[in-house]
């Protein structure tokens, strides 16, 4: 397949720069991969289209503050986005200078952190932080949060909440899983009284999520790779579900990419059963993946040529999803990060 394939025209006035009002407020287009059906709904809406049994895998992942301005010992001006903790006192990071730094440089970093470059491998640098506090906390402390790249405005207060899950909980992305934007208290409160299983796993989003797909051919892309954990309680919550004929619904393409890593990579493959445990992934999932674990994916709507409209193009089938994103943009949805939600049945 050819990354033409995966393209569409989208007017700039459908991004959305700002969250909804309200978390729950979104609207939400529904589409059935097996018969190519879509029907427009709410957002609150959504526990109509959930049973009791089914269980809902939430990513439990934290947006840090990874970005951070400075200088190089050279004088010139650096921006620095953090992709990884390493360890308490050294990150993996990209870097935007004038001129690369080199390795054994310094770095001055909001006027208070002096950062030793350690290496320099493709896109991605090694940093050492000369500092007696952790990188998390020197982060939470001088650094801003990295709102996506097609949000053209600076953070404000606002969205050290809003771009931030009410459950978001383990600390290391660099994006927030944007599907589990919309959810509220009172939303899971509804989903938990029915009967709906609440469950999470941890995928630490990269910033590779933003990344242009560069080859001709999708077969010749790279994935970043991200770390992720699936607990053993949320694997039994799966087991208990598939035994009884319930859906698993993946709430953003995060909890369905690291589910799917999980039986691909250390599970039973191809009995959608899956082992728990920590791992990393680079799984890129496109149209002809067989999945084995997840039935229904609750997501955003995403990018031209993304890895992630790849994914969704996977999950639903690629004339309907084609079909979906023509209809979203006629019928005026809101795009990307802050804007409305789809929610997709399986094509097969």
């Amino acid at each position: 397949m050819k990354i033409q394939d995966f393209d569409f025209d989208l007017a700039p006035e459908l991004v959305a720069q700002f969250p909804a009002e309200q978390r729950a407020s979104s609207r939400m287009l529904h589409l059935e991969g097996s018969t190519g059906a879509m029907r427009d709904a709410r957002f609150a809406d959504l526990p109509r289209y959930v049973r009791a049994g089914d269980v809902m895998v939430f990513n439990d992942t934290r947006v840090i503050k990874a970005r951070l301005y400075g200088v190089k010992d050279t004088g010139g001006k650096v921006e620095v986005m953090v992709e990884r903790v390493l360890d308490a006192h050294c990150a993996l990071a990209v870097m935007r200078a004038s001129h690369p730094a080199k390795p054994g440089s310094k770095l001055f970093l909001a006027e208070a952190v002096e950062v030793t470059v350690l290496r320099h491998d493709h896109e991605f640098y090694a940093l050492r932080f000369e500092h007696e506090d952790t990188v998390v906390e020197l982060l939470e402390r001088y650094g801003h949060l990295p709102l996506p790249p097609y949000i053209s405005r600076s953070p404000g207060s606002a969205d050290e909440t809003r771009y931030q899950t009410i459950y978001a909980r383990q600390a290391g992305a660099v994006a927030a899983p944007t599907a589990g934007l919309h959810f509220d208290e009172n939303m899971l409160s509804a989903l938990q009284n029915m009967g709906v299983a609440i469950a999470y796993v941890t995928l630490h989003v990269g910033s590779g999520t933003f990344q242009p797909v560069r080859a001709e051919n999708i077969a010749d892309h790279k994935m970043h790779r991200e770390i992720f954990h699936v607990p053993a309680e949320t694997v039994e919550a799966i087991g208990r579900a598939k035994a009884e004929g319930r859906a698993v619904i993946a709430i953003g393409t995060t909890s369905l990419r690291a589910l799917e890593a999980a039986a691909a990579e250390g599970g039973k493959a191809g009995r959608g059963i899956l082992d728990g445990g920590h791992g990393e992934t680079d799984i890129f999932i496109t149209p002809g993946y067989h999945f084995r674990v997840v039935e229904r994916l609750l997501t955003n709507f995403h990018l031209p040529r993304s890895t992630l409209l790849m994914l969704v193009s996977a999950f639903g089938g690629m004339e309907n999803i084609r079909r979906a994103y023509e209809y979203a943009v006629r019928s005026r949805y809101r795009f990307f990060s802050y804007g409305d939600a789809m929610l997709i049945e399986r094509d097969s």
